[in-house]
């Protein structure tokens, strides 16, 4: 029986640095314009030791993506069936504008990965991610039928709910471009949102 021994101190602390480092890299360049030689330098430390952690570009961007899906999808779990309709769907948005606020890069990474055709985590989404979503979908049109919220496509809310809060990370450059350094985006965005989906939903 094969029993892997426990990272040392040194062992998790390189892990991480290339981690931390291979995902600054591949959400500024994208899987192909990444190198190693990019990821080394950016975790200071040399191809061959990287190379002793993670045997491809490949392996280090399964691992992110593998972390990141149960990160994504957590503030959609949360969204609770015996809740307050509007509340919980604002609530979901509120958290959603937080994730782009707080993981900007990861929110890059995952649209990298999408416009290359998923070929990391198609599985994932056509089970994991699309189970949740349907689940969710579910809730949704419980509280429609109720009259509780106004009648809407539940998937494609959440669609608009993804679209309208990973802009502000996904174009964050754009999006500061315009505003001005003097404004700040997820804060006006929290404000706006909860406006518009607040009168969508209305019953």
């Amino acid at each position: 029986m094969n029993v892997q021994k426990p990272r040392t101190r040194i062992q998790k602390k390189n892990r991480k640095a290339i981690l931390d480092a291979a995902l600054d890299v591949f959400s500024a360049q994208g899987f192909r314009g990444a190198t190693l030689d990019q990821i080394a330098a950016e975790a200071g430390l040399s191809k061959p030791n990287l190379l002793y952690y993670f045997p491809s570009k490949e392996a280090m961007h399964v691992a992110l993506l593998s972390a990141l899906m149960d990160t994504w999808l957590d503030p959609l779990r949360e969204l609770d069936a015996d809740g307050d309709p509007r509340g919980e769907l604002l609530a979901y948005v509120r958290r959603k504008l937080q994730m782009s606020r707080d993981f900007p890069r990861e929110s890059r990474l995952f649209a990298n990965e999408i416009l290359q055709g998923a070929p990391r985590i198609g599985e994932a989404l056509g089970t994991e991610l699309k189970d949740l979503v349907d689940e969710k979908a579910g809730v949704i049109r419980g509280w429609i039928a109720a009259g509780r919220i106004a009648p809407v496509d539940p998937h494609h809310l959440i669609f608009s709910v993804w679209a309208l809060t990973q802009h502000y990370a996904d174009f964050d450059v754009q999006v500061r471009a315009v505003l001005g350094p003097e404004r700040e985006p997820i804060g006006e965005a929290e404000r706006f949102l909860e406006t518009l989906f607040a009168r969508l939903l209305a019953p």
